[in-house]
C-alpha cells in the first residue's frame, strides 16, 4: 500500500510518539515508561509511584496525541488546498478558516464560555468564515480560483478585525491575556475529552480527501484538463474546500492559531515523495503528525516556561521555508 520512503515516515512518526513520553518536568526513564505502558496489556507488578500513571495516561498520552492529530489535519489540508490552487503557496487559512476561528474563540472567552464552549465557538466561526467566502466567490463575476481567493482575503480580514475589537473590548486583566495566549496557540491544558470531540470532524474531512487523492491530481492539471478527463471540477472543488475547512477549523479549535505547518509540512513532504496525491497525502499526514508532536516537545523543555506553538512553528517554519525555496530543484506538481 505504501511505498518505502511512506513506511520511513510512518516509522518517523511512532518513533516520535514514544521519544516524546519521557520528555517533560517530571522525568521518566525509558525502561520506567516501558513498563509502565506494558503494565496496560500485561499483569505487571506495579512498582512505581501512582504519579507516573497519571502523568504518563492524563497528562502527556492526550497532549501527544494533539500534537499528531493537529499536524496532521493542518498538513493534509495545506496540501489538499495546494493541489486545488495549483501553488505551494497556499496554507489551510486561505479562506479565512483561522481567522474565524480565532474570532470564535475569542467571542467565547470575552463571554466567559468554558473551554468547551471556546473550542465548539472556534470550530462554528471557522467553517462560517470558509462557507462565506464562498459564497462570495460565487457571486463574484471573475476567474473562480481568483474570485475564492480574493473572497477568503476579504473574509479572513472582516475576522481579523471583529477579533481586534473584541481584544480592544476585553478586560487587560483578564480576558485580554486569555484571548492573546489562545491565538499564539497551545495544547497544555488538551484534555482526552478535547481530541475525541476534534477526532470526528477530522475523520469526516480526512476521510474523503483520502479516497479522492488520486483526483486532487487530476485537478491540478487545470479546469479545462480535469473537465476532459470526465472530471466535474466544480463539486470536486467544494468537496476538497469543505473538508480541508473541517479539519482546520477541528485543529485550531483545540489548539488556537498554529501557522506555517499546513504551508512548510506539504512542500517538504512533496520533495521527498514527489506530487503524486496517491502518496503525498499519506506523507503529509505522517510527516506533520511527527513534526508537530517534536515542535510540541521543544515547547514543553526548551524553557523553563513553555514556549506557546505559534511562535516556534513561526520562527521555525519561516526560515525553514526559505531554505526549500533557495534549495529545492525539483517541481512542486
Amino acid at each position: 500500500m505504501f511505498g518505502r520512503k511512506e513506511v520511513i515516515l510512518l516509522l518517523s512518526l511512532l518513533v516520535s510518539f514514544f521519544l516524546s513520553f519521557p520528555l517533560g518536568r517530571y522525568g521518566i526513564s525509558p525502561w520506567l515508561l516501558l513498563k509502565v505502558l506494558a503494565a496496560k496489556v500485561f499483569p505487571l507488578r506495579h512498582t512505581w509511584p501512582a504519579t507516573v500513571d497519571t502523568v504518563v495516561f492524563e497528562v502527556r498520552l492526550p497532549r501527544i496525541l494533539a500534537a499528531m492529530a493537529v499536524g496532521a489535519a493542518l498538513s493534509a489540508s495545506g496540501a489538499a488546498y495546494q493541489g486545488m490552487f495549483k501553488n505551494p503557496l497556499v496554507s489551510p487559512d486561505i479562506l479565512g478558516a483561522s481567522a474565524g476561528a480565532a474570532f470564535g474563540a475569542a467571542l467565547a472567552i470575552y463571554y466567559s464560555w468554558n473551554i468547551t464552549g471556546i473550542e465548539v465557538s472556534a470550530f462554528l466561526f471557522g467553517l462560517m468564515a470558509v462557507l462565506l467566502a464562498y459564497y462570495l466567490s460565487r457571486k463574484i463575476r471573475h476567474d473562480p480560483m481568483l474570485a475564492l481567493v480574493l473572497a477568503g482575503i476579504l473574509i479572513g480580514t472582516l475576522f481579523t478585525s471583529f477579533t481586534s475589537l473584541i481584544k480592544y473590548l476585553a478586560d487587560p486583566y483578564d480576558k485580554l491575556p486569555a484571548i492573546t495566549f489562545w491565538l499564539m496557540g497551545s495544547l497544555a491544558a488538551v484534555t482526552p475529552k478535547d481530541i475525541a470531540t476534534a477526532a470526528v470532524p477530522m475523520f469526516i474531512g480526512g476521510l474523503p480527501l483520502y479516497l479522492l487523492r488520486w483526483r486532487i491530481n487530476v485537478l491540478s492539471l487545470g479546469d479545462e484538463e480535469a473537465q476532459a478527463l470526465g472530471l466535474e471540477t466544480g463539486r470536486l472543488r467544494l468537496v476538497v474546500i469543505l473538508c480541508s475547512t473541517l479539519m482546520t477549523a477541528a485543529a485550531v479549535s483545540i489548539s488556537g492559531l498554529v501557522g506555517w505547518v499546513g504551508l512548510i509540512v506539504p512542500h517538504l513532504a512533496r520533495m521527498i515523495v514527489g506530487p503524486n496525491y496517491k502518496v503525498l497525502l499519506p506523507a503529509s499526514l505522517f510527516l506533520g503528525g511527527a513534526y508537530l508532536l517534536l515542535v510540541d516537545d521543544l515547547a514543553r523543555t526548551a524553557a523553563s516556561v513553555e514556549i506557546p506553538l505559534g511562535i516556534l512553528t513561526s520562527l521555525i517554519g519561516a526560515p525553514f521555508f526559505i531554505y526549500l525555496l533557495l534549495r529545492s530543484k525539483r517541481g512542486w506538481g
